[in-house]
């Protein structure tokens, strides 16, 4: 009885991504970019990430699954270690791997749940999101930025199948982006970067 328990406690952590990060002193952050294979794939490509994994977050559904996740969005949380690589990296590096421009989600993917958002837990994320806003701001000074800062909220883990989908399915994953034209409008909006 005891096991079955707490398997089941650990399942319910794990399914929140409440789950402490394995090694001491890692941290997490959680982002939201449109389609999360994207999201996933270039932030498991940042210095000092240690983890990405996919699923949603900023609704009030429990238990979302792809089929509803109605309110939420598709979120990645990133899992790294601040002694390589500062939170405010990690905005300015998701702010650089997305339109921030689009309020109706990111390049073909559209609709409430690929909005953007940087999800912040304290004072100072937050005033490190802003100051990253501010400078994307003067880099795009014709724009409006539309991706927003929100509080944190739970964030569930997306089904195992949209976990590294780009690493398990890398045909599927760049003809969706290709076919999206991710590549080609980022590079509209960011030049060379």
């Amino acid at each position: 009885m005891k096991i079955r328990l707490f398997a089941a406690i650990a399942a319910s952590a794990l399914a929140l991504g409440s789950a402490a990060p394995a090694q001491s002193g890692l941290k997490t952050a959680v982002f939201a970019g449109g389609c999360f294979w994207s999201v996933e794939k270039f932030f498991e490509a940042a210095p000092g990430v240690v983890a990405a994994v996919s699923g949603y977050s900023g609704g009030a559904l429990r238990n979302p699954t792809y089929e509803n996740h109605q309110g939420h969005l598709e979120a990645v949380k990133v899992t790294y270690d601040p002694a390589k690589v500062s939170y405010g990296q990690l905005v300015d590096y998701f702010f650089h791997n997305i339109d921030p421009t689009d309020p109706n989600g990111q390049i073909c993917d559209k609709g409430p749940s690929y909005r953007t958002a940087v999800f912040v837990t304290n004072a100072q994320e937050r005033q490190a999101a802003e100051a990253v806003v501010a400078k994307v701001q003067k880099e795009l000074p014709t724009a409006r930025i539309a991706t927003q800062i929100r509080p944190a909220a739970t964030f569930w883990n997306a089904e195992a199948y949209h976990q590294d989908f780009a690493k398990k399915n890398p045909r599927r994953y760049d003809a969706y982006r290709i076919g999206c034209g991710r590549d080609r409008a980022l590079k509209v909006i960011w030049g060379g970067r």
